[in-house]
């Protein structure tokens, strides 16, 4: 097929190859050159630069020769139904030969499969050109195609097949092209190297991130500690496909006497790297929680051992305690989101400072602060996943999870659920996401009869041992303990409370709690001397308090009191 004035919007060389398309059937006139006296023409006149054999320029050559020798495939379709009106060599050896003037839809299918068809024809609509990459067809090709729109000028004449200068009647090309008809040019470069290699890559970004979201999720707890005095769920996300996985965690740690520790945060980085360094921090808080130490104290240990696991990476910890006597939570944070709290009535109270720089970073003292959190009230322990957006302030993103919390009722897995929909996190968010939820819930009816408290300020001397048992037997038989668990309980109390007069000071004080599944005696004093159990000789006559304690109660333990004395306690599994 020969082109003749095919004008269209195309790039690079098609371009000028059409805008020159009616000068290209006829052989330009060879140019002869004057030569001066002397038979020679002058040093650097270029009609002393012999042709090279078989080279033309651009001008000689038509676009149907061009388009004809490109690698990449091409075809010519016009009017409203893209009749055929031209395919190169390159689209037949791909696709086989295609019968001009049918229309596209019925005798060339690889079209469809590349969803062409409407693309061009909006190119024909709108006569701006439009691409599409990497699209695939049957056989397992991929192929970028650009659709361009051309027209035929209507008073254009096609040069014949025969001697140059004559000309064919206007009106139709060989392709069945008529006069002034619009069409689309399609050019199709195979990338399917590309495509593949593409996908390759992809494939192994896909396993990687599947590698590290498994790391992630293994060491995360796989089933929360559930206190007798809180319900508590945890919801982890990971990032979208695009977004590699961190390092967010959580935990529920119980200390023992009815506390609770409760963990969240955020290794900055990504990948396995970041799951990595979050595993080594997630156990190392463990550890320092079994010391039962201050919130501020764990993070100061915590913060040492961050700088020695990998001090290019930091991260941001909250970690607070819950102790059911005292209806609050203590906690300290590093660089961490603020805990929110939210009050039965829907009131939403946020924890102000004292927060420290992130973990890892060194050179700070960190101290701990208190938020109420009564019977009835819930709260929201996060990272910066579930707030923070590109387009807003985080503290803007804090406040609409305020708003979302406020609203939130339900179990605690519920409320989980509802705030991670309310601040819009979904599969493809941009970063992992964890959310812990602590509910006090408020106990009323038989239910609350399951929970009492009971406690005997000791003023020292003698007299204090018995009426500590005294004390002791009289509160555990109106709980309606069986006789044995009642004798057991007297005699732990009565070895606690000897145990603290010999080395304790005053103030003392002997507390029994009783829970759903437990029951607690635990003895304060004003001395912050810690004990420990130890093995009496036969000739000893003191030294065998705690292991007594140890031998008879399912668990018992010590802490230091923020006055300054010491509590020490002992756990009986109530039966089922």
């Amino acid at each position: 097929m020969n082109f003749t004035r095919w004008s269209a919007r195309l790039p690079g060389t098609q371009r000028r190859a059409a805008a020159r398309d009616d000068r290209s059937s006829v052989p330009p006139a060879r140019a002869e050159y004057a030569r001066p006296e002397g038979g020679h023409p002058p040093d650097g006149d270029p009609r002393t630069e012999a042709p090279r054999p078989g080279s033309s320029a651009v001008e000689d050559l038509s676009a149907g020769e061009i388009l004809g020798q490109l690698p990449a495939l091409v075809a010519l379709v016009y009017g409203p139904d893209h009749r055929i009106a031209y395919v190169n060599d390159a689209y037949t050896a791909a696709f086989g030969p295609r019968p001009t003037g049918v229309p596209a839809a019925e005798a060339m299918p690889e079209l469809d499969e590349l969803s062409l068809l409407p693309l061009m024809d909006q190119v024909l609509r709108s006569g701006t050109p439009r691409t599409v990459k990497s699209r695939k067809v049957r056989n397992g090709s991929s192929y970028t195609v650009t659709c361009t729109p051309v027209h035929r000028d209507a008073t254009g004449a096609e040069a014949s097949d025969g001697a140059p200068g004559k000309q064919r009647r206007p009106g139709r090309d060989k392709g069945g092209a008529p006069a002034g008809e619009r069409g689309v040019l399609v050019y199709a470069a195979d990338v399917t190297d590309h495509a593949e290699a593409a996908e390759r890559l992809r494939t192994s970004e896909r396993r990687h991130r599947e590698t590290a979201v498994t790391l992630q999720r293994s060491l995360l707890p796989q089933e929360l500690e559930q206190p007798d005095d809180l319900r508590i769920a945890a919801t982890y996300q990971p990032g979208g496909t695009d977004a590699a996985v961190g390092g967010d965690w959580y935990d529920v740690i119980t200390l023992g006497a009815g506390r609770t520790a409760l963990v969240i945060g955020d290794v900055m980085g990504r990948g396995v790297r970041a799951a990595a360094v979050m595993g080594q921090l997630r156990t190392a808080v463990r550890a320092y929680a079994r010391l039962d130490l201050p919130p501020h104290e764990v993070l100061q240990l915590l913060d040492g051992l961050a700088a020695e696991i990998d001090a290019s990476q930091i991260a941001t910890c909250a970690y607070a305690v819950h102790d059911p006597n005292e209806g609050q939570l203590v906690y300290s944070s590093a660089g961490h989101l603020p805990i929110l709290v939210c009050a039965e009535d829907g009131t939403v109270h946020r924890a102000e400072d004292p927060t420290g720089p992130p973990l890892g970073t060194g050179g700070w003292i960190h101290t701990s602060g208190t938020i109420p959190l009564p019977p009835g009230s819930t709260a929201v322990l996060y990272t910066d996943g579930l707030v923070e957006r590109r387009s807003e302030d985080i503290d803007e993103g804090v406040a609409a999870l305020a708003r979302a919390l406020s609203g939130a009722k339900g179990s605690p897995q519920v409320v989980c659920d509802r705030l991670i929909r309310s601040l819009g996190v979904t599969a493809e968010h941009d970063d992992d996401v964890a959310v812990l939820v602590v509910q006090h819930p408020a106990r009323t009816g038989a239910n609350a009869e399951l929970f009492h408290n009971a406690s005997l300020d000791l003023l020292g001397g003698i007299e204090a041992a018995p009426r500590a048992r005294a004390f002791a037997s009289g509160v555990l038989t109106s709980w309606r303990f069986p006789v044995e668990l009642c004798d057991l309980g007297v005699l732990a109390a009565g070895e606690l409370v000897a145990n603290s007069l010999k080395h304790g000071t005053p103030p003392m004080r002997l507390g029994l709690r009783r829970t759903d599944r437990r029951l607690i005696i635990e003895v304060t004093d004003g001395d912050d001397h810690l004990p420990r159990r130890r093995r009496a000789e036969p000739a000893d006559e003191s030294g065998r308090g705690i292991s007594i304690v140890a031998t008879i109660a399912t668990s018992w333990g010590s802490r230091r009191t923020p006055g300054g004395g010491k509590a020490v306690w002992c756990e009986f599994a109530l039966p089922h």
